[in-house]
């Protein structure tokens, strides 16, 4: 899921993110909500009218935001205070409130408030703050409706430790969500502890329900999750980089600012259609990056947007022939030329294969159905 905070990819139209071959869209509502607001959102007719987005919309909570604002925040038991980072309002998200503005703004995939701890933490904070996060999952269940055709995922949390890992995905299936989300990952633990909750929280999660890692990565770390059963992901990753000049291709990742593409004359991929590709040079992406012109990000974006959603439909169709441990093999001495961060070959659990072709996939079609196929 490309990631639009504030109901966009920065650079990014619409359009320009359905022709690359975005099923589905990211916005955040703690931003939202801070500015323009709920009610002005609402008023405009909703989220995919006011954003011009007519594929389906999942929002996040707001909860790693909060997370993020350190000293501006006081968390207990019924939610969470906070002073806004625009202007320094108080603000107050409750399990109930965080539900009720979701189905306001119409989103197909709505998400419940958690609380995301820093890493590293002890175990006692991690089992502590757990309970938190369930009861709140509890209260936000209970409260929502549903009216709007949507559907309402839960989140595990539990930090880097298994047994509680497990039990939480446990307790949280016990409620029956449309769908579940491993979060507090990427939060600065090391790469196999990453891993190990993914696999660990993975297989005790509904396989028939769509399980969502929020936050990951890099396309190693998505093809590992992947062949332990997770179908959906988000990461800011693919525009963040892009608008630094940091690009990823088939052949490895390109730092485009380099002097030595100065007067390289080839596309950035050959093999990929986005519009840079298949009409500009490396060299003339270079002279924008380099010069300042605004060009530059937005094509560097479209670029990387689309070697993401390339990706992920190979992904797809390895599933769907029962071929993804050959996909990895393949894919194992870099990912798309992420080296660094593919040293080992993601493994597949026993299985892996009658799995994936049963669980829920990349649920799809029907914008009002977050259960319908969609990558």
């Amino acid at each position: 899921m490309p990631v639009g905070t504030l109901g966009a990819v920065k650079g990014v139209t619409p359009q320009e993110l359905a022709a690359a071959g975005a099923p589905i869209l990211l916005a955040n509502l703690y931003h939202l909500a801070l500015r323009p607001g709920i009610d002005a959102i609402e008023r405009l007719g909703g989220l995919h009218r006011f954003t011009g987005w007519s594929g389906p919309l999942l929002t996040d909570s707001g909860g790693f935001q909060v997370y993020s604002l350190g000293h501006l925040r006081t968390v207990d038991d019924d939610g969470v205070t906070f002073r806004s980072h625009l202007d320094g309002s108080a603000w107050r998200f409750t399990p109930e409130t965080v539900v009720a503005w979701q189905e306001r703004l119409g989103v197909d995939v709505a998400m419940t408030l958690d609380e995301c701890l820093p890493w590293p933490v002890s175990r006692e904070q991690a089992a502590a703050s757990w309970e938190r996060t369930l009861g709140w999952a509890r209260r936000a269940r209970a409260a929502w409706r549903g009216a709007a055709g949507g559907g309402l995922f839960g989140i595990v949390q539990g930090g880097v430790f298994g047994d509680l890992r497990q039990r939480a995905a446990g307790e949280l299936a016990e409620l029956d969500f449309d769908g579940y989300a491993i979060g507090g990952v990427s939060v600065g633990e090391p790469p196999a502890e990453r891993r190990a909750v993914v696999e660990q929280t993975a297989a005790a999660l509904p396989a028939e329900r769509p399980r969502y890692l929020m936050g990951v990565g890099y396309p190693a770390d998505m093809l590992h999750a992947a062949m332990h059963g997770i179908d959906l992901f988000d990461c800011v990753l693919p525009a963040r980089n892009a608008r630094h000049g940091v690009l990823f291709t088939r052949s490895g990742v390109i730092k485009i600012r380099h002097a030595r593409f100065r007067d390289d004359p080839l596309p950035l991929d050959p093999e990929c259609g986005c519009p840079c590709c298949t009409r500009l040079s490396r060299a003339f992406l270079h002279h924008l990056m380099r010069a300042g012109e605004l060009t530059g990000p937005v094509l560097a974006t479209l670029h990387n947007l689309r070697y993401y959603l390339d990706f992920m439909a190979e992904l797809r169709q390895a599933i769907a022939l029962g071929a993804l441990a050959d996909l990895a093999a393949r894919l194992a001495p870099g990912s798309g030329g992420q080296a660094s961060h593919a040293s080992r070959r993601p493994e597949a659990p026993k299985g892996v294969q009658s799995t994936q072709k049963t669980s829920v996939r990349g649920r799809p079609a029907s914008p009002r159905s977050p259960r319908a196929e969609e990558p």
